[in-house]
């Protein structure tokens, strides 16, 4: 799929700085975030996303969230590793949207890092709308493992009713998937965001603008 660049010069120069990042073919930032990628990049990488997630503004954010897939993959990413719960009720519209492609993992992330009760609800509204739908292979698997995170760090089940031989997801388009080991990378992911972000609290309280 080819990337189609916005036409507005200010959105496109925020998908230059943020989103693309490098000029060197295949180290774009947004090929080394997908699917995870972030755990085996190197420091300067992640010192500079980091960066770029205190950097960014909260309606720099906004924007690149109404581009195409790589544009909200990033923004999500950038808005997860710095904490910005201002962004949880559209993060989580988004993901029950699923207008595109591969963002959705991303907004799990975010969620995830977010790290209360009300992301685990928005990621459980996503399981019960398209576990069901055994024609829809979309993020149910970052979902359930972010959700099954959050059970972990929260004290809580929502999970466990979607789980089990009779449960949604052993008849859903993704029942081949562990939800385990998508536990286990959404963990590594928010302990890798706390490692280069810190395990501070988020930044709503103190929104950026420009």
């Amino acid at each position: 799929m080819g990337f189609v660049r916005p036409d507005d010069p200010a959105v496109a120069d925020l998908v230059r700085r943020y989103v693309v990042w490098s000029s060197v073919p295949g180290q774009q930032r947004y090929l080394r975030l997908f699917h995870g990628g972030a755990l085996g990049e190197d420091r300067a990488f992640l010192r500079a996303l980091a960066e770029d997630a205190r950097r960014i503004t909260d309606e720099e954010l906004g924007r690149l969230l109404t581009v195409e897939w790589r544009s909200r993959l990033t923004a999500a990413w950038l808005i997860g590793l710095d904490r910005r719960t201002m962004f949880r009720r559209l993060l989580g519209e988004l993901l029950l949207e699923s207008e595109l492609m591969y963002a959705g993992e991303a907004y799990c992330f975010a969620l995830a890092r977010f790290g209360g009760h009300e992301d685990a609800d928005l990621l459980a509204a996503y399981l019960d709308r398209y576990l069901p739908r055994r024609d829809c292979y979309y993020d149910q698997h970052w979902a359930i493992g972010a959700l099954l995170y959050l059970d972990d760090r929260l004290g809580g089940h929502r999970a466990a009713r979607f789980l089990g031989a009779d449960g949604l997801w052993a008849r859903s388009a993704t029942r081949d998937l562990d939800p385990v080991e998508y536990r286990r990378v959404t963990g590594r992911l928010c302990a890798l965001a706390d490692d280069i972000h810190g395990a501070g609290g988020d930044s709503s309280t103190n929104a950026k603008s420009s």
